[in-house]
């Protein structure tokens, strides 16, 4: 499977998922651009790092994703975008009434409304070099929900009809959209949640891992950011054409139950 003389745009790429995904687009011959919203000398020297190790064109294009215009500018910055992966994403936990206003609308720009301006900018392309994948990192929350996390399900739901649309609006050309549904990560976002999971259940960090994160998760292991690359390269190669406008689980067997 080569992806050689694509480009690839993976927004909130400099860790975790993002950072899998292209160094998996990478190794398949993909030139990719790296995004956040940070611009330090570690996020150049990440593409850098990127180029060495597969001999692709890679580079970091600083865009906040929370902001309409910076999205589309990435798009622009990239110089060409053939397969775009909208991966940037935050969360916050809180019960409904006490969920900040603050936090419900980052999390719906950056998780949902950043994919919308990301496409938006880069299917004209798409069209006229007649080839375009793009591939939506939603969640298994963007197919199942779990309280106190209103604003991530409702983006992530929302990233699933995002996808259902644009599979049907390009369903005629050579352009696929789709969706990756993760479970649990290790990513520093999922790190992040351990702490605080131990201190509310009193667990130590095994259990709180094996009994409270990954109790919807059948395998009762965590995804790797290895097989997310590779499935989004896999529907970024031409045995994946016919498939769009629909959802792909990588989540141990969560949404079976």
């Amino acid at each position: 499977m080569s992806l050689a003389g694509k480009t690839a745009v993976i927004t909130g790429s400099n860790s975790g998922i993002g950072l899998g995904v292209a160094r998996e687009l990478a190794k398949a011959g993909a030139n990719v651009v790296l995004n956040s919203f940070t611009d330090t000398e570690e996020d150049h020297a990440l593409a850098a790092e990127i180029a060495k190790a597969t001999g692709v064109d890679a580079k970091y294009v600083q865009a906040d994703m929370s902001k309409a215009d910076d999205c589309r500018r990435l798009i622009a910055a990239a110089g060409g975008c053939d397969i775009l992966v909208n991966n940037a994403g935050i969360q916050h936990v809180a019960p409904v009434q006490d969920f900040p206003t603050g936090k419900w609308d980052a999390i719906i720009a950056i998780n949902l409304s950043s994919a919308f301006h990301t496409i938006a900018a880069a299917v004209t392309g798409m069209r006229e070099k007649g080839y375009g994948r793009i591939v939506n990192i939603a969640s298994a929350h963007g197919l199942t929900a779990s309280p106190y996390k209103s604003a991530y399900v409702a983006a992530k739901h929302g990233i699933v009809g995002l996808t259902k649309t644009i599979g049907l609006e390009t369903a005629q050309e050579p352009i696929t959209c789709n969706a990756v549904c993760p479970g649990y990560v290790l990513t520093p976002l999922v790190e992040a949640q351990i702490p605080d999971t131990m201190k509310e259940y009193n667990m130590s960090r095994e259990d709180v891992i094996k009994n409270v994160m990954l109790e919807r998760q059948p395998s009762k292991e965590f995804a790797t950011v290895e097989q997310l690359g590779g499935t989004v390269a896999f529907l970024a190669s031409d045995a994946a054409a016919q498939i769009t406008g629909t959802t792909i689980s990588v989540d141990g067997g969560w949404t079976a139950l």
